[in-house]
C-alpha cells in the first residue's frame, strides 16, 4: 500500500490513520512539481492529493484509490485489528462514518473560501465578506465537536479514522488564526493527537515537525 501525501494537506489525516494500523506501507511526499508530472496524474488525473495504490488489494495490476474519505475507509477495512472503524458492528463503523463524514463533507468545505476567495467571487471587494463568513461557519462546527467531546476523548467514542481528519483541520484553523483555546474539549483533543506517537512519526515524515 502506498500513500502519495502533501505535508499539512488532509492527506496527512490518511497517514496518521496508516500510521495507526501498525501495516507496513509506503508514501510519497508530493509537492505542486510533482503532482503536475505526467507520473502522478497517470494515477489522480486531478493533480492533487491524497492518492492510495496497492497492488495487493486485487493480486493483477494496481488499485488506485482517491477521494480521502474513500481512502480512510479503505484504510480502516484494511487493518480491522486496529479498530478504527469500530468493533466490528454495523452501528460503531456508521458512527465512525459519521464524523468522518463530518470531517470531510462539513468542515473540510468550510475552509475553502479562506483558502481560495477567488473561487467564490472574482470581485476582490467580497473577499473580507466571504472569509467572515468562512470563519464563522468553521467556528460553529468546532463549537459542534467541543460538544462531542464534552465526555470523549475521540469524536466517534472511540479512536476512529475521522479523528486524523478533524486534527488536520485544526491545524488549518491555527494557520488561519481561527482562535479555538476556549473551546476546552477541542483543546485537550489536539494536545492528546499531539502527544501520539502515530501523529508524532506522520508529522515527522512529511517535515512538519
Amino acid at each position: 500500500m502506498k500513500l502519495y501525501t502533501k505535508p499539512g494537506a488532509c492527506s496527512t489525516a490518511d497517514h496518521i490513520a496508516l500510521q495507526w494500523t501498525g501495516q507496513p506501507f509506503e508514501f510519497e511526499v508530493m509537492n505542486a512539481t510533482t503532482l503536475k508530472e505526467p507520473a502522478y496524474l497517470a494515477i489522480n488525473p486531478s493533480g492533487n492529493v491524497p492518492a492510495l495504490t496497492d497492488v495487493a488489494a486485487t493480486g493483477v495490476g494496481q488499485f488506485v484509490l482517491t477521494q480521502n474519505a474513500a481512502i480512510m475507509g479503505y484504510i480502516a477495512d484494511s487493518a480491522p485489528d486496529a479498530k478504527l472503524a469500530g468493533d466490528g458492528s454495523a452501528q460503531q463503523r456508521a458512527i465512525a462514518c459519521k464524523w468522518l463524514a463530518f470531517c470531510n463533507s462539513d468542515l473540510h468545505p468550510s475552509f475553502s473560501p479562506l483558502f481560495s476567495p477567488g473561487v467564490f467571487s472574482e470581485d476582490t471587494s467580497h473577499h473580507d465578506a466571504i472569509k467572515a463568513a468562512a470563519r464563522k461557519r468553521i467556528r460553529e462546527l468546532f463549537e459542534t465537536a467541543n460538544t462531542r467531546l464534552e465526555d470523549k476523548q475521540w469524536l466517534a467514542g472511540f479512536r476512529s479514522v475521522a479523528d486524523p481528519y478533524f486534527y488536520i483541520t485544526l491545524r488549518w484553523a491555527d494557520a488561519m488564526e481561527i482562535d479555538v483555546s476556549d473551546l476546552a474539549n477541542v483543546v485537550a483533543f489536539k494536545q492528546r493527537m499531539q502527544a501520539d506517537p502515530g501523529v508524532q512519526a506522520a508529522l515527522k515524515a512529511e517535515g512538519l515537525l
